[in-house]
C-alpha cells in the first residue's frame, strides 16, 4: 500500500439494530457498550495502514524491552524511587521482593498508549503496566467488528496470551473495586478469568481484609495468589494499604501484576529513560535509536520551548492531564478524570498530535493502544475523543487493512 494513503480509514456505518448488537457484545463479555445514556462504543472500525501497523508492533516490542531494562535499573535505587513518585510505603517491599529474571515479564498484563499521527509518525504517550482496562473492547469486540468489515485483527491471540501468563502466575482469585456494580472493572476481570481457563473466583477489593498478614475475603477464606485490578500506588493512600503491603512483604500474599509493575507504571520512568538517553548511559545504540524515534522528550520540570503536556505520574484515564500551547500557556485541562496531582508529582512531556478520524459520532482524535500480554505485543485498542483521551472518550475498534 502506498505510504501516501491515509494512515487510518473508517469502515462501516452504524447498524440500525444497535440494541441487538449491544446485547450480542454483552454476551461476548463486553457489557458496557452503552453506559446509562451515553454511547461508549462507536459501531464502526478504524482500518490502520499495514506498514504503519508493522512499525507500531516494532515500536512496542523495542520499547517494552527498554522499559523492562530501565525498571530493573531503578530497583533498589531510592533516589530514583523518589524521582518517579513511588510512595515510600512501598520502597522496602520493592527492595526485598525477588525480581522476575525473565526479560519482559515484570508485568504480564500491560498496555502502551501511542499517538499515531496522520503522517504515520508513532510517539509513545504512556505505559499502563499495572491495571490496564480496555481488555474486553480489544479482545472480543474488536475481532468481532473487524471480521464483519473485512479487516485483519491481531487481537485474536489475546486470550491465548492471558492463558499463557496466568498458567505461570496461577492466581486463585481476581479482584476489583466495587465488583458487581462497576460494570467496566467487573467485566474486565470476569473476562480475564474466563480467558485464563483457570478455576477462579472474582471478589470485591472492598470486602478483602488482612488478618495477621493473611489476606481474606468476605467469607474469611484465605487468598494467597491474587490478580487485582487495583492501582498499587493507592496502598499509600487507602485505609488498610499498609496491611496489604505487609502481607506481600511477608510472603503470605503474591499479587499480580507483580508489585514491581508500579515502576513501569510510573510516568516518571519515561523521564528516567529520556534522561539516560540524553546522558548516553545504560542503553545500546539500537535502543537509543528506538528511544529517539518512538519516545517524546520527558522531564520532571517544564523546560520546553513550545507546546507540552503535564500529567500526574500516576494519573489514569486522562485525569490530571493539562495541554500547553506554543506560547507555554494552558490550552486545555482534563475535567472528567480523577486528578491525582495533589498526591503524586508531575511529569512534563513534549506534545504529540493524534490523528483525526471522521466517525458517526463526529470528527475525533484517535488514541492507539497496544496491549503487551505475557511479554508480547498482541492487541490494538482504539479510543476516540477530544485532545485529551479521558473518561468521556469512545471506544472504536482498530483493525489492519491491506
Amino acid at each position: 500500500m502506498s505510504d501516501t494513503a491515509p494512515v487510518f480509514e473508517v469502515f462501516g456505518q452504524p447498524a440500525p439494530d444497535r440494541q441487538q448488537r449491544v446485547r450480542h457484545l454483552r454476551e461476548l463479555g463486553f457489557g458496557w457498550a452503552d453506559l446509562e445514556e451515553e454511547v461508549y462504543w462507536i459501531d464502526q472500525a478504524a482500518g490502520m495502514r499495514r506498514d504503519v501497523y508493522d512499525d507500531l508492533m516494532k515500536a512496542s516490542a523495542e520499547l517494552w524491552r527498554i522499559f523492562d531494562k530501565a525498571a530493573r535499573y531503578v530497583i533498589r535505587r531510592h533516589d530514583l524511587y523518589q524521582l518517579i513518585g513511588i510512595p515510600e510505603l512501598l520502597w522496602d517491599l520493592l527492595d526485598e521482593l525477588p525480581v522476575n529474571e525473565e526479560e519482559g515479564k515484570i508485568s504480564r498484563y500491560a498496555r502502551f498508549d501511542f499517538a499515531v499521527s496522520e503522517s504515520g509518525d508513532i510517539k509513545l504517550l504512556e505505559l499502563n503496566a499495572d491495571t490496564p482496562t480496555g481488555y474486553a473492547e480489544a479482545s472480543v469486540a474488536t475481532p468481532w467488528l473487524c471480521r464483519q468489515l473485512g479487516l485483519d485483527s491481531p487481537n485474536e491471540q489475546m486470550a491465548d496470551r492471558v492463558a499463557a501468563a496466568w498458567a505461570v502466575e496461577q492466581p486463585e482469585a481476581a479482584a476489583c473495586v466495587s465488583y458487581g456494580s462497576h460494570l467496566e472493572d467487573s467485566g474486565t476481570i470476569e473476562l480475564l478469568v474466563k480467558h485464563s481457563g483457570l478455576d477462579m473466583r472474582c471478589v470485591d477489593c472492598l470486602d478483602l481484609w488482612v488478618d495477621e498478614g493473611v489476606l481474606r475475603d468476605a467469607e474469611g477464606r484465605a487468598i494467597e495468589r491474587l490478580f487485582a485490578l487495583y492501582p498499587k500506588e493507592w496502598m499509600a493512600v487507602d485505609e488498610g494499604g499498609d496491611a496489604l503491603a505487609y502481607a506481600i512483604e511477608t510472603g503470605k500474599l503474591q499479587l499480580f501484576n507483580h508489585p514491581h509493575a508500579i515502576i513501569l507504571q510510573s510516568k516518571g520512568l519515561m523521564a528516567v529513560i529520556w534522561g539516560m538517553y540524553e546522558l548516553g548511559i545504560l542503553f545500546t545504540a539500537s535502543e537509543r535509536d528506538a528511544i529517539a524515534r518512538y519516545m517524546l522528550p520527558t522531564y520532571n520540570k517544564a523546560v520546553f520551548d513550545g507546546s507540552f503536556v503535564s500529567k500526574s505520574m500516576f494519573g489514569r484515564e486522562g485525569g490530571s492531564v493539562q495541554l500547553f500551547g506554543e506560547d507555554g500557556g494552558l490550552e486545555v485541562r482534563d475535567e472528567d478524570g480523577y486528578d491525582t496531582s495533589s498526591l503524586f508529582p508531575l511529569v512534563y512531556q513534549k506534545r504529540a498530535e493524534l490523528a483525526k478520524i471522521r466517525t458517526a459520532a463526529g470528527e475525533l482524535h484517535l488514541l492507539t493502544g497496544v496491549f503487551v500480554i505475557n511479554g508480547e505485543p498482541c492487541g490494538l485498542l482504539g479510543r476516540a475523543g477530544g485532545l485529551i483521551t479521558g473518561n468521556t472518550s469512545h471506544f472504536i475498534a482498530i483493525g489492519v487493512r491491506d
